[in-house]
């Protein structure tokens, strides 16, 4: 049964299921899923009592007022019913009240929800000030940080506010040392261009800074993409030689590039040394590596002067030199093995322990990550996500909240986004995320199996037709009830080899987002 769970959902099945009836979820597929994942906690440790199983779903009813409240970043906001639902009849609509999903289909509850704001809006300068201090402290602020940090960065501020000043001097001063003008006007004109050129690329810097805790949480993934842009920018700056009429824009957009990948290279540096480091070495362990860096960079450059003399093809000493550097910054990143469970980690440490009930070990755990994850990549799981965003009618979640009464979280599935989502309740902590990933995984499990089942059944059935095209949120509530039966029961299993194969489970990195639902209304 074990494999059936391991099965994904191919790309050309996902599209057929955004426009393919799915109806109640067949038994078969939960079955599979549910007996491969009871056998792998039978085999994690010895029989236990059964536990309780999660009260049944609360029929789906047509609900009026506030379905519940949500706080993003300090702001509330209110999801309110729309529609003409008849709240004595569950699951009946009125004639006024009669929805359309896609493609036309009546909504079973024929009404909607609307998200609406419990603040006025800030005042402009507010906001001004909001926007600015996301670029400049970090998030938390000043909770995140000891009381000596602001003095700090005032004397570190002012410091480089007085070398910006001196390199536009210095500048100019080592232009005119090379003899590469003899006015003063032609050479004031070009240091004025190569400032800008550097400008942009500090701009560059100060706005991709923002991206915070994401160094953290995908501190691998961040730095191989950083050392793609540093390629991608030093590609741009030879393409000036071609066109000399575009010098300034092509240098200044170059340098935007190189900067950002220069921030991502200085984000992550620490946290790999710290990795290396036993005990309180970490300075020694810095120094070490830049050093080594340092001596090989010294060499790379000797050796291109001398090649440099020999007036090599330009575009094919740029892609053999990019190729060896992209290839050698792979496996730098593969090689760095981390105790911590970040999204891409925790994925793989639950699928393997799903399908064998096994927890993979830290090096085991590092080498299956994938590195490089592209912004167009489909991410079939969201944690702290919008209301909005995980629930297409009411309806749904009524039907789904008892199930999750005890929980610090709620899991849905979307069909339409065919996306996995795990909303946090405000008094959610660190383990409580923990497990709303895990669930989200091990539902997500289900849906794979679900997916695979329907289209082995359209297979064997080519000429039924299926209706219903417009699949809800209600359609896999069985799906949902399942898995927190196999969560209760496994979820205590997964964190006790997690941690017995060394991953830190109490300080994960899952990079939740930051909606939290505050208060739900009793119906």
């Amino acid at each position: 049964m074990a494999p059936a769970m391991g099965m994904k959902r191919p790309a050309a099945a996902a599209a057929a299921t955004a426009t393919q009836t799915v109806t109640l979820p067949a038994p078969d597929a939960r079955a599979a899923v549910r007996d491969a994942v009871r056998v792998a906690v039978r085999e994690a440790e010895p029989p236990q009592a059964p536990a309780l199983p999660p009260r049944a779903p609360a029929p789906a009813v047509a609900v009026d007022g506030v379905l519940c409240l949500e706080e993003v970043d300090g702001r509330k906001w209110s999801y309110v019913v729309e529609g003409g639902a008849s709240p004595g009849k569950a699951g009946r609509v009125s004639g006024s009240g009669r929805g359309r999903g896609r493609g036309g289909a009546a909504s079973p509850m024929g009404v909607t929800f609307k998200a609406v704001p419990l603040q006025s809006p800030l005042p402009p300068v507010e906001e001004i000030m909001s926007f600015i201090r996301s670029y400049v402290v970090p998030e938390g602020f000043p909770d995140s940080v000891t009381p000596s940090y602001v003095p700090y960065m005032t004397w570190r501020a002012l410091k480089h506010f007085f070398g910006g000043a001196m390199g536009v001097f210095t500048t100019r001063t080592l232009l005119n040392s090379v003899g590469v003008a003899q006015s003063r006007a032609t050479s004031g004109a070009v240091a004025i261009n190569w400032i800008l050129k550097d400008g942009a690329g500090r701009v560059g810097k100060m706005l991709f800074a923002r991206q915070g805790k994401k160094f953290d949480y995908d501190l691998k993934q961040l730095r191989f993409s950083g050392d793609l842009l540093m390629e991608l920018g030093a590609g741009i700056e030879l393409a000036t030689a071609a066109f000399p009429q575009l010098f300034l824009p092509m240098a200044c957009i170059a340098n935007v590039v190189k900067n950002v990948a220069a921030v991502t290279s200085t984000s992550t540096r620490t946290p790999i040394y710290k990795a290396y480091a036993k005990g309180e070495n970490i300075g020694d362990v810095t120094a070490k590596g830049e050093s080594v860096g340092n001596i090989a960079d010294l060499l790379g450059t000797g050796l291109s002067i001398l090649i440099s003399k020999r007036n090599p093809s330009l575009v094919t000493s740029f892609a053999f030199l990019s190729c060896g550097y992209l290839l050698s910054s792979y496996h730098e990143v593969r090689s760095v093995v981390l105790n911590t469970l970040n999204t891409a980690r925790f994925t793989v440490a639950v699928d393997s322990f799903i399908k064998s009930g096994h927890v993979p070990s830290l090096k085991e755990g590092n080498s299956q990550e994938t590195i490089f994850n592209p912004p167009w990549r489909h991410q079939p799981v969201a944690i702290g996500s919008r209301f909005g965003e995980a629930f297409q009618e009411p309806a749904s979640f009524v039907a789904i909240r008892p199930l999750f009464e005890d929980e610090r979280y709620i899991v849905t599935y979307n069909p339409t986004k065919d996306k996995v989502y795990a909303l946090l309740k405000d008094q959610a902590k660190p383990d409580d995320i923990l497990k709303a990933a895990f669930h989200a995984h091990v539902l997500l499990h289900f849906i794979n199996a679900s997916h695979a089942n329907l289209n082995a059944r359209k297979r064997m059935n080519s000429n039924r037709s299926y209706q219903n095209a417009n699949p809800l949120n209600m359609d896999f509530i069985p799906h949902i009830a399942e898995s927190c039966k196999i969560v209760t029961s496994s979820y205590g299993v997964f964190k006790k080899k997690a941690r017995e194969q060394g991953w830190i489970m109490s300080e994960s990195l899952l990079n939740p987002g930051r909606a939290r639902l505050c208060g739900i209304v009793p119906q």
